[in-house]
């Protein structure tokens, strides 16, 4: 996405959670505005618009209160984001906002962050192994995975979206595939872990088979979340499990880009947009799969409006810097093996095709014309 929309009139010390998705500017300062210190902000990829638009969110945000901001991307390679970060410590940032490749392997960086007193804001996926982590902010990752879940069981008539049991739902049995983010994310099995809560009871009561057997987190993730590797194994899948002229009624998916490589793995497979395509799940609105659940290939996305999580993570820093202690609201659910970390939490939304207008072009997120497009 590459809207640079930033939020307005919020107070200071407002509540972050309470922000609708429509809103524009930046969010006040929590006891003043930057002096026009130095803030690093490591992402992993460009790879993803989603990153994208968090970088361009949180840059934005920072510079309109007086920051200057050091933007990095990784391109998914860690040694790369390692040293990024190592020279945003050599330059002297004064905090660090960082959305991790892998969590677990910035621990010495993060020990020399701390040495020299730089606070450390996990952003979106949690840091883990590192005591040097000050605050962590993201979304309700486990009710994320339910709402994944909840859109493909609605998608088959089984629940409603926010999850309560359609009375006279369909008996099934139907065939549904399981796909999980990458193993090196900690938000994959929170995820993940959220979804099958939700599928497990209509695994076990039969009206949901997963007939390829692949059940388990270890089995179904995808490295780096790659759309190519979610194809290679969903034909492989096919082949091997549907060669009898069974098909596959619905598949969860944990992300946008590995939806789109679900889609193009049914359609090789002779799979054809009707009435019978399989419901597939997503996660991140982005523009080629809203586009997507518009056509009927994709029957859901999870929104996580990344404007707002910016926007948390732009008051953490504030506060760290004007030495207050930012707000939280879970302190205890997030422990990344080391500490329990600090978290603001924010909330998600499910996008099909109906709600399209109302939650992604009302707040401003997609236009019409970007959709329609």
């Amino acid at each position: 996405m590459k809207k640079k929309a930033l939020f307005a009139g919020l107070a200071a010390g407002a509540m972050i959670i309470g922000l609708a998705a429509c809103s524009s500017g930046t969010p006040a300062a929590s006891g003043g505005a930057g002096d026009g210190g130095l803030i690093g902000v490591a992402m992993p990829t460009k790879s993803s618009e989603r990153w994208i638009a968090d970088g361009d969110a949180v840059k934005s945000q920072l510079e309109a209160e007086g920051f200057k901001v050091d933007l990095q991307y990784a391109e998914d390679d860690i040694p790369t984001q390692v040293s990024q970060i190592e020279n945003m410590i050599t330059k002297g940032a004064e905090v660090l906002i960082v959305a991790s490749i892998d969590g677990t392997t910035l621990t010495s960086v993060l020990q020399d962050a701390a040495d020299a007193n730089i606070p450390v804001i996990a952003y979106d996926r949690l840091i883990r192994d590192s005591e040097n982590v000050n605050y962590y902010a993201s979304f309700d990752n486990l009710k994320v995975g339910q709402q994944q879940a909840w859109s493909v069981l609605n998608g088959l008539g089984l629940t409603e979206l926010d999850g309560t049991a359609i009375e006279g739902a369909p008996a099934g049995p139907f065939n549904v595939e399981l796909f999980a983010g990458s193993p090196d994310d900690n938000n994959a099995t929170f995820f993940f872990n959220g979804a099958m809560q939700e599928i497990q009871p209509f695994i076990e009561s039969g009206v949901v088979v997963v007939k390829s057997g692949q059940t388990d987190f270890n089995t179904v993730a995808t490295l780096r979340w790659d759309g190519e590797e979610a194809q290679s194994r969903l034909e492989n899948i096919l082949t091997s499990t549907y060669s009898d002229g069974s098909k596959v009624n619905g598949v969860l998916s944990p992300y946008d880009g590995i939806s789109r490589g679900i889609i193009s793995a049914l359609e090789g497979a002779g799979y054809t947009v009707d009435p019978t395509w399989p419901i597939i799940s997503g996660q991140d609105a982005e523009i080629d799969s809203v586009k997507a659940i518009n056509s009927g290939e994709q029957y859901g996305t999870i929104f996580k409006d990344t404007r707002e999580l910016a926007a948390v993570a732009v008051k953490m820093a504030i506060a760290v810097l004007n030495g207050d202690t930012p707000e939280t609201n879970n302190d205890t659910d997030y422990n990344n093996g080391k500490i329990d970390v600090p978290s603001m939490l924010l909330d998600s939304q499910i996008v099909v095709k109906d709600n399209i207008p109302s939650v992604l072009v009302d707040s401003g997120y997609w236009t019409e014309a970007e959709i329609n497009g």
